[in-house]
């Protein structure tokens, strides 16, 4: 079992993880963020802040720093991190265990449009609705900064740096939220569609419930695949497995 744990993190899920490894007796759990939220919650164990400088920046963090096992247990369109981690992993001879949540599937009422990218979302929204609820990131407006038809009510936790749509109204919050609360500002800004990655997990699915409640159409961006030869757990309790510890 290993002693030093990297856990790549920014999740829910990364969060839990951190704990429950930072309580094993003998076992020290690194933490790393990419520091795009200026005041992360406080997290169990040692935390770190930044990016590595690449796949080889990071194998060369890892012997440095006596790393026995790495967790990618990012958000699942961090596709770059997670190749950086699997080429870094496998350059340093260390495993590598990548966490996913499962992803949303669409349930009887939903009027989904799946699509494989933020462009592709763009290209299809003009033809789906006007007032658009565009929840894909800060990170993820300059994907729309091009369209000037459509009214966008961004959600976020700090405000979004540009290009973002000229027609945007940003609303400062932090999750998560109620199917009550997404109801509330879906009818407040009379949203006529919304746009989503597919993130998976419970703690942003109520928006997906009040869009089916509303009957309104939901634009999903398809997950990116994982590197060839990578495959991941769905859990916190698959992942401890993976590192040859018990669930707790």
């Amino acid at each position: 079992m290993p002693t030093h744990v990297l856990v790549l993190g920014g999740t829910a899920e990364a969060r839990e993880l951190a704990a429950l490894l930072a309580d094993r007796p003998g076992v020290r759990v690194t933490s790393s963020l990419a520091g795009r939220v200026s005041r992360p919650g406080a997290l169990a164990g040692d935390v770190r802040v930044g990016g590595f400088g690449g796949a080889d920046g990071l194998a060369a963090w890892l012997r440095e720093h006596a790393v026995d096992a790495v967790v990618d247990a990012t958000h699942p369109f961090a596709s770059g991190i997670t190749a950086n981690a699997a080429l870094a992993a496998a350059a340093a001879g260390r495993p590598l265990v990548v966490l996913r949540r499962p992803g949303w599937r669409p349930g009887p009422g939903d009027r989904w449009h799946p699509v494989g990218s933020l462009a592709e979302a763009a290209d299809l929204l003009p033809g789906v609705g006007r007032r658009v609820f565009l929840t894909t990131g800060r990170l993820g407006l300059a994907a729309f900064a091009h369209l000037t038809g459509p009214h966008f009510v961004v959600r976020s936790v700090e405000p979004p740096d540009p290009p973002m749509p000229p027609d945007t109204a940003v609303v400062l919050a932090r999750g998560p939220f109620t199917v009550t609360d997404e109801l509330a500002l879906l009818r407040e800004h009379r949203i006529d569609v919304l746009v989503t990655k597919d993130s998976g997990g419970e703690a942003t699915a109520a928006k997906l419930t009040a869009a089916r409640r509303l009957g309104l159409p939901v634009v999903v961006v398809r997950r990116p695949p994982l590197p060839a030869g990578v495959t991941s757990v769905p859990d916190v309790a698959g992942a401890l497995e993976r590192l040859g510890f018990s669930a707790p």
